[in-house]
């Protein structure tokens, strides 16, 4: 590293790619001689406190942009604040709350299921990966619009909205944190909205031919998913002593809208179909009511079937076919774990209905299996055995249903 009295003619002069030169006059002011460009720089130590810290450059700009008078006057200012221990290359001490941390805030605001808050960290980790150090007063309207495109570009325009609704929750909630930051950049892009699931009106006889030839756990499970209209992660995380059979009530710990258990009232063939698949499936020894040796989970975790509705295509068939029924909207909405609208809605509490809302749940019932074809009409036998080898409930009488 040559040391030399710097003068525009000599830096004209300096070859490309011959390397770093000093200037005599300036102390830290350097002239950087690249492949291709030369450029301006300033180098000096940071000392606090009598302790060296860390030794900074900071380019000034290109040689043939600024005159060597303006190169040194930067110079000597950036000397100055290095020696008095700022280092120039540091942003400011707080530049705001990051992405990272507002996704931490808004993910302890209110308890969020693990596969919610997996969700949401996914789409950190993989679709704002490069915004995650990143303060969010610095994203602007401009980024997040980049960024929806090439989103949509690579994964799809349902990633991409996903995405997109994400940041703009974690945005709010860092807006209510830190009051400087201003309107929220996703605000000004239009994401559209998520699309509602067209679901095909269901054939129940065809459905019956369809579910009776599935094996007698998923035939039992299609039958109470269409029963409940439960959603997957609420059926499928059911365990034997969440069936009461005597009371007739059927219980879901794993809710999507609350933390507390939902007690489903069960027609007298959902219970009898219950009590049947846990006498049968005793000699596993598994606490799941739907149990399944080849899952990791040891229950069954995909209850979908060629031909047959998806878990969340049942709810949809389970709220028509209360209508049809004859239920009125409040109730199927609580059999279904819905809350009401409006204020009065959450002074109802359905676990104290339980009774009152079962006459609603046979009524679902009846108009399922009134469509039940006859040779197929036979209840199972719902004798269930404790462990001590009592019977709990008797043998249910052989009941032909016809069609309604």
């Amino acid at each position: 590293m040559a040391v030399i009295n710097l003068t525009e003619a000599r830096i004209r002069d300096l070859p490309l790619g011959s390397g770093i030169y000093r200037d005599e006059q300036v102390k830290g002011l350097m002239v950087i001689c690249h492949k291709t460009t030369k450029s301006y720089a300033v180098q000096g130590d940071v000392r606090r406190n009598g302790r060296h810290v860390r030794t900074v450059r900071v380019k000034i700009d290109r040689c043939d942009r600024i005159g060597l008078r303006e190169a040194r006057n930067r110079a000597k200012a950036l000397m100055s604040q290095i020696q008095s221990g700022v280092d120039p290359t540091d942003g400011p001490e707080e530049s705001g709350i990051t992405l990272e941390r507002a996704l931490d805030a808004h993910l302890e605001e209110k308890p969020h299921r693990p596969r919610t808050e997996e969700g949401y960290r996914y789409q950190l980790d993989h679709y704002l990966k490069p915004w995650r150090k990143r303060a969010v007063a610095d994203i602007s309207r401009q980024m997040v619009r980049d960024l929806y495109a090439e989103l949509k570009r690579k994964h799809g325009e349902t990633t991409a909205a996903s995405t997109m609704r994400t940041l703009r929750a974690v945005i709010n909630t860092a807006m209510r944190i830190d009051e400087t930051l201003g309107s929220n950049p996703v605000a000004a892009l239009h994401v559209p909205s998520t699309r509602r699931r067209k679901v095909a009106p269901l054939d129940l006889a065809a459905w019956w031919e369809r579910v009776e030839a599935l094996t007698p756990v998923r035939r039992d499970l299609h039958v109470a998913m269409l029963l409940t209209g439960a959603r997957r992660s609420s059926i499928v995380r059911v365990r034997r002593d969440d069936v009461d059979v005597r009371r007739g009530v059927l219980t879901f710990t794993h809710m999507k809208t609350s933390d507390e258990p939902m007690l489903l009232p069960m027609g007298e063939r959902l219970a009898s179909i219950l009590a049947d698949r846990m006498n049968e499936d005793l000699p596993l020894n598994s606490p799941w009511l739907w149990p399944s040796p080849t899952s990791r989970s040891g229950h069954v975790e995909e209850p979908k079937e060629e031909g047959l509705p998806s878990p969340h295509a049942y709810r949809h068939h389970a709220r028509t076919l209360y209508i049809a029924a004859g239920v009125p909207y409040a109730e199927s909405a609580l059999l279904l774990g819905q809350k009401l609208p409006g204020a009065s809605g959450g002074y109802v509490h359905a676990d104290h209905l339980v009774e009152q809302l079962r006459r609603h749940a046979q009524a679902l019932e009846e108009l399922v299996f009134a469509h039940k074809p006859v040779g197929m009409t036979r209840l199972p036998d719902c004798t269930l055995m404790d462990p001590m080898g009592f019977v709990l409930v008797e043998p249910a009488p052989e009941v032909m249903v016809s069609r309604g």
